[in-house]
This record gives structure tokens, C-alpha cells and sequence, in this order.
């Protein structure tokens, strides 16, 4: 098995699986995978539903990586653009991008990347580092949400943080402890293997 890798730095992945360009592409897969079934999981809330896609995210990209873990979600908004329903309530097509959800979508590429980012420098390792990583790609997803939100629906500031950021804060913090526990136990279980 070749030991190259799109992995900048080993993160979680690379102490289960063997590194090889192959096993990276199954794990960009299954990383779009995740979200897309997780996006499944929803409280129907307009115009933004509350989905499982945040968590899959921050798993994602702290599992695989900055590289590995964008490209997880480039393959899942593209795949989704095609016309595969792995958006939120089975939706797919372009005109969800383009609709209110979409700023979301893209945000997930940014917050994957910082997470993984985050993780190749071992910040995931530790349950508080790990919370501060997912809480800071949350925030991202909402930076570049929260923006889209208002302008495609025409609302003001307070209308667009009442849509799409206060019913989803206590969520939010819910998923950066569920990815961070998770992700943590990972890496006991891994040195625990490695024994």
C-alpha cells in the first residue's frame, strides 16, 4: 500500500486506515456521504432547517483533514447541484444553492477546511481544543450563511439573525461537544489500538 497522501499532516483517519490516494478518495466519499445523510436528520424550521450537515461537517473535517475534508464537501454541494437529493429534505439542484440554505452549503467547504485544518495541528486531540475548533468552523458556516440569508429574502439584520442564527446557537454548541467527544474518543481508541 503507498504511503502518499493528499494529508498534509496524519489526523484521525490516517491512524485507522493506511495513507494512499485511494483510501483518500474512499474517505472524500464517504465524508460526502456522511453529510448528505445527516443532512437528512432535520426539524423543518424556515427558511433555514435544523439538519445533522453541521455535525457531519465538523466530523468530516476534523476526521480527514483540511484538503481531504473540503473536497468531501466540494463533492457533496456538487453532487447535490447535480441533481442528487443529498440536501436537507431530499432537496437537490442549483436553486437550492441559490436559494437561502445556500450560503450555508458553501460555508461547510470553509469550515471543513478550517477544522481540518485546525486538526492536522493536533488541536482535536483534546476535548477543549477540540470544542474551540468546532465552535470556530460553526461560526464560519454562519459568517458566510447569515450574509446569503439576507440578501436572498430581503432581510434586515435583526429579521436574518432571528432566521438564521438564535435557533440554531444552543444546537451549535451541542455539535461542536457531540464532534469534539467523538473525535476525542477516536484518538483514545487509535492509541489504544496502537498498544
Amino acid at each position: 500500500m503507498s504511503s502518499v497522501s493528499l494529508a498534509a499532516r496524519p489526523v484521525l483517519a490516517d491512524r485507522v486506515l493506511p495513507r494512499s490516494l485511494a483510501g483518500d478518495a474512499a474517505l472524500v466519499i464517504a465524508g460526502a456521504a456522511l453529510t448528505a445523510g445527516l443532512a437528512q436528520v432535520a426539524v423543518p424550521l424556515w427558511p433555514v432547517p435544523i439538519t445533522g450537515q453541521t455535525l457531519a461537517v465538523l466530523l468530516v473535517g476534523g476526521t480527514l483533514g483540511a484538503l481531504r475534508g473540503t473536497l468531501a464537501m466540494l463533492l457533496y454541494g456538487v453532487v447535490g447541484v447535480l441533481g442528487l437529493p443529498v440536501f436537507s429534505d431530499g432537496e437537490a439542484g442549483l436553486g437550492v444553492l441559490a436559494g437561502p440554505t445556500g450560503g450555508y452549503i458553501v460555508g461547510f467547504v470553509l469550515a471543513a477546511a478550517l477544522t481540518g485544518h485546525l486538526a492536522e495541528r493536533a488541536w482535536d486531540r483534546r476535548f477543549l481544543g477540540g470544542m474551540v475548533s468546532y465552535l470556530a468552523g460553526s461560526a464560519i458556516v454562519f459568517a458566510v450563511g447569515l450574509p446569503w440569508l439576507a440578501f436572498s429574502l430581503g432581510l434586515n439584520l435583526e429579521q436574518t439573525l432571528t432566521a438564521g442564527l438564535y435557533p440554531f446557537l444552543i444546537g451549535g454548541v451541542v455539535k461542536a461537544a457531540i464532534a469534539a467527544g467523538v473525535i476525542r474518543l477516536g484518538w483514545f481508541a487509535a492509541a489504544r489500538g496502537a498498544r
